[in-house]
This record gives C-alpha cells, structure tokens and sequence, in this order.
C-alpha cells in the first residue's frame, strides 16, 4: 500500500512501543530509518532532553544522507503529577515532549526532502486528564500547539500533522468485558493503529493534510460513561 524506497525517515522514541511499529512498517515500505532513543538501540542511544545530543544526532544524518524526508517526533515525556513532580521534573518533560520535536524540526529544516512530512504523537490527554498527569499532559498539549504552528511556518516546504493515540498496548493484549465495550470500536487499540497512520500522513494519498490533529482512540473522547455503563460502577469508597 505504501511505496517508500530511498526515503530517510527519523523516529524519536523508536526503539520500542509504538515507535518501534512505526519504525517497522516503514522498512518494510522500503524507507531507511533512523532512531534516536534514550533505550538501546542499533542506531543513536542519547537523550532527548540535551541539546548538544539532538545537533550530534542531527548532524550523523545529514552527513550520511544529505537529507530528511520524514521526520516521526514520538518519544515519550516523562509523566509526573502536580503532587510529586518537581520542577525539574516538569521542566524534563517539556525539553522531550516539546522542545526537541520544535528543535529537531529546526535542525533538519535547511535539508528536508522534496514532500516532506513531519508527524508529531501527541495523546488524546491533550484534550482530557487523569489525576497527577501534569507534565506529560502538559506536553501532550504543547506538541498539539506547536504542530499547527510549524504546519503554517513550513507552508509550501514541510507538511506538519500531530495523531493524539488513545489507550494503545504495546503487548497487543485483547481486552474483554468494560475495558472493550466502553471503546465504541469495540476493542483497545495497538500500536498498528498509530503507525498505519503515520504512514498515511506522510504519503502522497494525504498531500491536502497539514496542521491537523487525528484523534485514534476507538471513540472514547467522544464517548461519556455513566454509573453502570458498559460495565463500569462509581465506587465511592
């Protein structure tokens, strides 16, 4: 379905999860993909948070490949709630949800390829919360932001897009009873569901795309939950 020969993909957070499939289909798209994650990997292991890691980063791709097509911003923050996060805590997951997916779009932009793509993962809490969710929630909301941001500064060159991934396990484990039918697809989604998407927004079939949000939850930030729905009681002990 997808055509990727001679393409230079960049994935953040790549070497498992969501970033890891992403990663995959694209290889087997026929695109040669490079990684940057804070985990082992066969590729580039540093810390998104440091700035002198991202141009080393950025500076081995370039050198070796002259250019970026399509550059995948998924590395996760770090979540921590207003209770025990520090403010250095807060400030960590803002410099890996926010800051290097603004400076790696910046470092790359001289030698972005011909239809060129950024796509940035964001999550569905960048529109709803849990309890003592703030740092990641508030990075979620922040790549949210700076992706409609990029798409009108890299009109005509880049298209910018963001995917908000509802609940999604990375172990592909198949949910029954309230955790299924509270989804109105049915069922908990995979990181299939992101990558496949990710492909898409980067491909020609979506060259009217840039600036969006794509929400791939199953429906559920559309969907309100009662006592007794789909399984689920208030408990108020």
């Amino acid at each position: 379905m997808f055509d990727f020969k001679n393409k230079i993909v960049v994935v953040t957070g790549g070497a498992k999860g969501i970033g890891q499939c992403i990663c995959e289909k694209f290889r087997e798209a026929g695109a040669t993909v490079r990684i940057i994650d804070l985990l082992e990997n066969e590729d580039f292991v540093g810390d998104l948070a440091d700035k002198e890691v991202l141009e080393r980063f950025a500076q081995k791709v370039i050198s070796e490949h002259g250019r970026v097509d399509f550059l995948i911003n998924n590395a996760a923050p770090l979540m921590r709630g207003i209770t025990e996060a520090s403010y250095e805590d807060f400030e960590y997951a803002l410099r890996v949800g926010v800051t290097a997916p603004f400076y790696l779009s910046k470092l790359f932009a001289p030698c972005f390829g011909e239809g060129a793509s950024i796509v940035n993962i964001s999550s569905s809490r960048d529109r709803m919360s849990q309890p003592e969710t703030e740092s990641y929630t508030a990075a979620k909301g922040g790549i949210s932001a700076l992706t409609h941001a990029l798409a009108v500064s890299f009109a005509g060159k880049v298209r910018v897009n963001s995917i908000s991934p509802g609940w999604i396990d990375n172990a592909y484990t198949v949910y029954e009873g309230a955790d299924a039918t509270q989804q109105p697809v049915g069922r908990v989604g995979n990181p299939l569901d992101i990558a496949y998407m990710v492909l898409y927004l980067c491909s020609d079939m979506a060259g009217f795309i840039t600036g969006e949000n794509i929400c791939i939850d199953g429906g559920m930030t559309k969907q309100m939950i009662y006592h007794g729905d789909h399984g689920w009681s208030l408990n108020h002990s």
